[in-house]
């Protein structure tokens, strides 16, 4: 594990009964799984849930004292195929993923596993990212609940009750022997809190248990004629049994009854935001005080349609919250209550948006529509975020958002190894003087689809890249078709589904692999390739190997992208090349981000003990610097921008290199590479240096300023106080304190 170490997280998981809890929601669920008495968990990571899975990874030694089986799987749907441990056996089982991309990949075990049922209890956890904080496409995972008729829970945002859901999801699962969804949103995983901690239960049956029991039964298995009978058996049996779990646990919770005859019915996760909401327009207060009854769903799916009756009954109008498109719940509403004869007028989507997260702002905005109009008396006021502004100039005057919010697309980091790739592509698309099309996968590598790389046309899913690029292959065509995927996609998805698809149908494209050691998108775990030494996983895989394995001919490994030069020629020969069949390059460097959070501390430490440290930066002499910005449109790291020319007879800015520089020095590469103008130089920032390295600084320095005339005379600028001496130029000698530059 890369990003950084969890032991503090994982020392919460030994808290005992009595002891209070605190720390994030999604770190929270550890703990409540393990109070569960699970006894096996998996996942795959990605943004909500991956601490989830950290923590999990650093714990295996509380996990091995109370025979826990944990596994990293190779793709949600790995992770949903474990859940099958728990259809014979008592076992409980527990997975993760990020949705709703996780569980389209999950989405055939997923369906098999609710068609056979379970025995032991399943919980699918889910890391719901929708709204404005997502970075996949918006969709709901209350789809998959229905299709396949798993239950969905939707717990309020309060670690405590989080901690509760899981403990009822494995309850309801195991009494309805139904695997059971708990969506937690991107709000509800990174809210913090606190609850009472309960002893840690060893499983009832553990995994070496059940491997040393086999049981089968066939009738759980998913074929003809026992399929037919599932199907029934979810109606007879499972529903009902489901429902009345759901009721007898009061999973579902009713606030303010009785305190006037209209209500709001919402979705558990939306209930915080609904208070505030509520809070606002005077009809509330911060700890929940309602004046308006409420009906929180902490049960989304099944809808229990008793509970709606009976909250509606003596209500003249209600209004729904639900989050996302299509209105799965207000169209189910709808169906209970004029079947239940029931003639309260029920608002949702009327008074709400159609699609889009439900801030605070829509919220409040909703409700406030809807108090007006049937229990204005409860409504204070108009909170600030509702009122017009009179002065039309204001600030705060309603604007479109174009001109409001500018848009800000994500880029790579400072030293990414991925930008070097993309600019030798675009040098070799140059010198070939063809564009190609470029199928771009999930990952840091699709920020190239941007500014200033504009390469990748469509991204079809994890791993998919080389697949998204299958229907192109044309053998009359003039040129080929390139493809990008990482190597946490490759390993994922795309061995079989890109490679192994191409070399099949001899598809004649230039496979890009972005090989970064990590899965560094979702916090930098190991994957099969990684470098890494893992005490507890095989690593140190090459992606080369495999995919030669499976019958690629024509594969080339990078071990430094740095090197823009190199990279760009083995893209040109892959791009002219006449060898059939699929061309692989694997471009192989260590995450900078990753590669950072391990240096920092080290470089830190020996600096503080007094240790010789050297340090590379890159900068840009300005006399050189032309103003033309090319190497800014060829790289585009956040650290190369432009300042003011020294020249008064140039107006343009000029290229500079600001102090985030890392020393990737890929800035210096694209210039030679593209044979841009000889503006960059090198400089090493020596800590704590040692007498030869004073007696070098002094050499040079007075070398220097002996050679220094008219367009070099810039070398020669000394700035002195009580602290540090400084002398710089293109090849200059830095001292700070205990620095030393040359």
């Amino acid at each position: 594990m890369a990003e950084r170490s969890f032991a503090a997280e994982v020392g919460k998981l030994r808290l005992q009964a009595g002891e209070t809890f605190r720390g994030e929601g999604i770190l929270a669920v550890t703990k409540a799984l393990l109070q569960s008495g699970v006894a096996y968990v998996g996942g795959y990571q990605g943004a909500p849930i991956s601490h989830l899975m950290d923590v999990f990874a650093d714990a295996h030694e509380v996990l091995d004292e109370l025979g826990v089986y944990f596994e990293n799987s190779a793709s949600e749907a790995t992770a949903a195929a474990m859940l099958a441990a728990s259809v014979h056996q008592p076992l409980r089982g527990a997975i993760t993923f990020k949705s709703t991309v996780g569980t389209n990949v999950a989405s055939d075990p997923l369906a098999n596993l609710a068609s056979g049922g379970v025995t032991g209890g399943a919980l699918i956890i889910l890391g719901e990212d929708y709204g404005e904080g997502s970075s996949i496409m918006q969709e709901r995972s209350h789809a998959f609940a229905m299709k396949s008729q798993m239950w969905l829970l939707d717990p309020r945002p309060d670690v405590g009750a989080i901690v509760d859901a899981v403990e009822a999801g494995f309850g309801l699962s195991e009494a309805s022997n139904t695997p059971v969804m708990l969506e937690l949103r991107l709000r509800s995983c990174h809210l913090h809190g606190s609850f009472v901690a309960k002893d840690n239960q060893r499983p009832r049956m553990t995994v070496k248990d059940a491997v040393e029991n086999p049981v089968r039964d066939v009738s759980r298995i998913v074929l003809p004629p026992a399929s037919f009978l599932h199907e029934k058996e979810k109606r007879d049996h499972r529903w009902p049994a489901a429902v009345r779990y759901i009721r007898e646990h009061q999973l579902n919770e009713v606030f303010g009854e009785g305190l006037a005859d209209v209500g709001i019915i919402t979705q558990g996760g939306l209930y915080n935001t609904l208070n505030r909401s509520l809070e606002l327009l005077g009809a509330s207060d911060p700890y929940g005080r309602t004046q308006v009854p409420l009906y929180v769903m902490n049960v989304t799916y099944p809808v229990v349609d008793e509970e709606i009756v009976a909250f509606c009954a003596d209500k003249r109008a209600v209004l729904l919250l639900e989050e996302g498109q299509p209105d799965y719940i207000e169209q189910n509403l709808h169906a209970v209550l004029r079947r239940a004869g029931s003639d309260t007028v029920l608002h949702g989507k009327d008074l709400l948006p159609l699609v889009g997260e439900y801030t605070s702002t829509v919220v409040t905005r909703g409700v406030d529509a809807f108090l007006r109009r049937y229990l204005p008396d409860v409504v204070a006021g108009t909170p600030a975020l509702l009122r017009e502004p009179s002065d039309p100039d204001s600030p705060f005057a309603p604007r479109v958002a174009a001109e409001a919010v500018q848009s800000r697309p994500p880029g790579l980091c400072t030293g990414c190894p991925e930008r070097p790739i993309f600019s030798a592509l675009k040098l070799a698309e140059r010198e070939v003087g063809k564009e190609h099309h470029v199928s771009a996968d999930i990952g840091c590598h699709l920020f190239a689809i941007n500014e200033p790389f504009n390469l990748g046309a469509t991204t079809m899913g994890y791993g998919l890249g080389s697949a998204g690029a299958a229907a192109l292959n044309s053998k009359d065509a003039d040129r080929s078709t390139v493809a990008i995927m990482g190597d946490g996609g490759f390993w994922h998805n795309g061995l079989t589904s890109g490679v192994g698809n191409a070399v099949f149908n001899e598809n004649d494209q230039l496979l890009l692999i972005v090989d970064n050691e990590y899965s560094a998108a979702t916090g930098g775990q190991d994957v099969l390739s990684s470098r890494a030494d893992n005490p507890l996983r095989s690593t140190r895989h090459p992606i080369e190997a495999a995919v030669r394995g499976i019958g690629v001919r024509w594969a080339k490994t990078i071990s430094n992208t740095y090197d823009v030069a190199r990279l760009k020629d083995v893209f040109v020969q892959a791009l002219t090349t006449k060898e059939p069949g699929p061309k692989v390059v694997v471009a192989q460097s260590e995450c900078q981000l990753n590669r950072q959070r391990r240096e920092k501390p080290k470089r830190a430490k020996a600096i503080a003990a007094g240790e010789r440290v050297v340090r590379e930066r890159f900068g840009v002499d300005a006399e050189t610097c032309t103003g033309d910005h090319a190497c800014i449109r060829i790289s585009g790291c956040p650290s190369l921008t432009i300042t003011d020319s020294p020249d008064p007879l140039r107006s343009d800015p000029i290229a500079t290199v600001i102090d985030s520089c890392v020393g990737c020095g890929v800035c210096g590469a694209n210039a030679h590479a593209a044979v841009l103008c000889p503006s960059f130089y090198r400089t090493d920032v020596v800590h704590n240096p040692t007498a030869r390295d004073r007696a070098l600084r002094w050499v040079r320095s007075r070398w220097m300023t002996a050679a220094s005339r008219g367009l070099e005379r810039r070398v020669d600028r000394y700035e002195v106080d009580t602290s540090e001496l400084v002398a710089a130029g293109p090849a200059g000698t830095e001292v700070g304190g205990s620095e030393v530059v040359s």
